[in-house]
């Protein structure tokens, strides 16, 4: 089977390519090449690669920056599916796409968990488009796949832990504040790339939830991380309300992976098991890597 992935050099999209390659044949054009944003070169694209499924990790993922750069999250957290979503149905394609926990308004009382079924109401611009990209790909597509997740970092791409990390490097001893009362998963990519590849290796559709099993704060999630670094750099929690941001975040963002245990093809580790798994293997990259960039 061939697959055309979107978004390959990515942090997800380039854990897919590593999870998929060995069993499918993998087309990943880079964005000038093949740009989801424009309906008839993704058509046209679709039509000469004739891919049979389509796996869209493409996406303006900045939080913040799309509350003000609305018109160009618009073009590729919409537009774009929207587009793959029509370039799919007509040539009778697969396509699979990336969600997220900010299609919730996250007000569920804590711990309960966001079902598949749940309604949508998200409280971000970011969280908006992901909605709306849902609403596109289930309209215009016959065969799909929608995943959502949360809270990912992965060894590729910026994520909540890379800033943790860079910031215990620049801090030292000064101590870094973190918000407490926002709740989630801390879900590694590569672990939903390998997730991903069972729906696809099962032929599944529908709409499903893939984050890591059990829930921390960013706080919690920030002082494990700089525990198991052995980074000595102090924590203040604290709350949203003192930590303010540009795009309002869910409170409560735990997804639970029901469908994917009703059809018994939940693979998603505890949260801390695949962070315990990602530091061994990166650790030491990840603390070289983040120095260069903060010098």
């Amino acid at each position: 089977m061939r697959i055309l992935l979107t978004g390959a050099s990515g942090q997800l999209g380039s854990d897919c390519r590593v999870a998929l390659e060995n069993d499918y044949e993998i087309i990943a054009p880079d964005s000038e090449e093949f740009d989801i944003t424009s309906w008839d070169k993704v058509i046209t694209s679709i039509n000469q690669l004739s891919p049979d499924m389509i796996l869209n990790c493409a996406a303006f993922t900045k939080v913040d920056e799309c509350e003000t750069e609305k018109k160009l999250s618009e073009r590729i957290n919409v537009e774009g599916p929207r587009n793959l979503a029509q370039g799919a149905a007509r040539y009778d394609k697969i396509i699979v796409h990336i969600s997220s926990d900010f299609v919730f308004d996250g007000r569920k009382r804590l711990p309960q968990p966001y079902f598949e079924d749940d309604p949508m109401a998200p409280l971000s611009f970011y969280g908006q488009t992901k909605m709306e990209s849902e609403m596109a790909v289930k309209q215009n597509a016959r065969n799909y796949i929608i995943i959502r997740s949360g809270w990912l970092y992965g060894i590729r791409g910026e994520s909540f832990l890379k800033k943790i990390i860079r910031l215990a490097l620049k801090k030292g001893q000064e101590p870094i504040p973190v918000v407490n009362d926002q709740i989630g998963s801390p879900t590694w990519s590569y672990r939903l790339a390998q997730q991903i590849k069972v729906l696809i290796d099962n032929r599944k559709d529908g709409v499903y939830h893939a984050t890591a099993e059990g829930y921390c704060s960013r706080y919690e999630w920030a002082k494990y991380l700089l525990e198991k670094m052995e980074m000595k750099t102090p924590l203040i929690p604290c709350s949203s309300r003192e930590y303010p941001s540009p795009a309002t975040r869910p409170v409560n963002s735990i997804l639970e992976n029901r469908q994917l245990k009703v059809e018994g093809v939940n693979i998603m580790h505890h949260w801390q098991r695949d962070l315990d798994i990602f530091i061994d293997t990166y650790g030491e990259r990840l603390l070289k890597g983040e120095e260069r960039m903060r010098t």
